[in-house]
């Protein structure tokens, strides 16, 4: 619907394309591009010299291209905390499983005579009131 409106385009275009006669002297660069481009007035009557729909072109594929950067942005990020979530969560596994074996050595050191015993000997390096304690080096 633009080409329809737009019917001078084809008769820029041809005189465009001509070249400019070589007279005896130099040209200007003003009267070269008067014969390329036009006038001001022709140049705004035109709407410019980047077509409409090349600027909406543009447009899209910034707007596609920032939309992909913060896409790979974001699915970078969660992945990095994906990762540590499965790093602390296997952390917490294991200090549950610590924290088990020590309830459960709490309990026999609670209520098993022999398990106190042992802790004492061991731990605590005592001894019964009947027993000799030899130092070996």
């Amino acid at each position: 619907m633009n080409r329809v409106a737009n019917t001078y385009w084809v008769d820029e275009r041809i005189r465009a394309q001509h070249v400019a006669p070589r007279a005896g002297s130099f040209v200007s660069v003003r009267e070269v591009s008067l014969d390329l481009v036009g006038s001001r007035a022709d140049v705004r009557r035109r709407g410019g010299l980047i077509p409409s729909w090349v600027i909406f072109g543009m447009i899209l594929l910034a707007t596609f291209a920032v939309c992909v950067t913060v896409n790979m942005r974001t699915r970078t990020k969660m992945l990095t905390a994906s990762e540590q979530y499965a790093l602390i969560q296997t952390d917490v596994e294991q200090l549950r499983s610590i924290n088990k074996t020590l309830q459960t050595e709490v309990e026999k050191l609670r209520n098993d005579p022999r398990a106190i015993e042992t802790a004492a000997r061991s731990r605590l390096n005592m001894v019964r009131s009947n027993e000799i304690v030899v130092p070996v080096e």
